[in-house]
C-alpha cells in the first residue's frame, strides 16, 4: 500500500472512531452497555496497523522533563484564566469538597489519562500522518476533542482550546504524562470556577439534558 493510501487511512480511520465514540457516548452505552469494548480493541488494533511504540504514543519518562518546562506555561495561563472566572463569578465559595479528595481526584487523573491516549496517543498521531502539519492537525483534534463534549457549553470551548494546546504539546513533544496531570488540574479548578447550572456536573451527550441538581 502506497504512503498516500497509508495517509487517507489513518485519517478516515481517525474519524471513524471519533464518530463511534459519539455513538456511545449518545445511543450505544444506555441501549448496548458493554459495547465499550469496542474501544480497547480497536485502539490495539490501530498501534499493531500503524506500529507504534511507547514513544510515539507518548508513553516515556526520558523527555519527561523537557515536557513538563514545555507545557507549564501553557498550563499556568490556563490555571490563571479558570481562577479568574471563578474569582469574577464568585463560584470558589461552592467548591465542593469531593473535589479536593485524594482519592476523587486520583480517579479523575486515571480518566484524564485514558482521554490523553484517545486525544494524542491516537487522534494527533493518526492526523499528524496524514497531514503533516502540526497546526493543522492541533486544530482538528482540538475540533473533534470539543464536538464530543456536546452540548455543554462550559466544555465545548474549554475542550477546543485545551485540546489544541495539549495536542500541539504532544506533538513538540511525545509525552501524555505531564499533559494528564494538568488536564486534570485544570478540570478539578473549572468545576468549581463555573457555576453547576451551566455545566451541570460536567456532564456531557444525554446526561446533561438528564442532570438534575440536588
Amino acid at each position: 500500500m502506497s504512503k498516500i493510501s497509508y495517509r487517507v487511512l489513518a485519517v478516515v480511520e481517525a474519524f471513524a472512531l471519533a464518530g463511534y465514540i459519539a455513538s456511545y457516548i449518545w445511543r450505544l452505552q444506555a441501549a448496548h452497555p458493554k459495547s465499550w469494548i469496542v474501544f480497547p480493541i480497536w485502539l490495539l488494533a490501530s498501534v499493531v496497523l500503524h506500529r507504534d511504540t511507547l514513544q510515539t504514543l507518548g508513553w516515556r519518562v526520558d523527555n519527561l522533563w523537557p515536557a513538563i518546562r514545555q507545557g507549564a506555561w501553557v498550563f499556568l495561563i490556563m490555571l490563571a484564566l479558570t481562577a479568574g472566572v471563578g474569582l469574577l463569578l464568585g463560584t470558589f465559595h461552592r467548591f465542593p469538597h469531593h473535589l479536593v479528595d485524594a482519592r476523587h481526584f486520583l480517579n479523575y487523573a486515571a480518566f484524564c489519562l485514558f482521554q490523553q491516549v484517545a486525544l494524542n496517543s491516537y487522534l494527533s498521531n493518526r492526523l499528524q500522518y496524514s497531514f503533516e502539519a502540526p497546526h493543522l492537525t492541533a486544530l482538528v483534534a482540538g475540533t473533534v476533542f470539543a464536538a464530543l463534549h456536546w452540548p455543554n457549553p462550559v466544555l465545548v470551548p474549554l475542550t477546543f482550546i485545551g485540546g489544541a494546546a495539549m495536542s500541539w504539546l504532544f506533538l513538540r513533544e511525545r509525552n501524555i504524562l505531564p499533559l494528564s496531570a494538568g488536564q486534570a488540574i485544570i478540570g478539578t479548578l473549572a468545576w468549581g470556577a463555573f457555576p453547576l447550572a451551566w455545566h451541570h456536573g460536567m456532564r456531557v451527550g444525554p446526561g446533561f439534558y438528564a442532570f438534575h441538581p440536588r
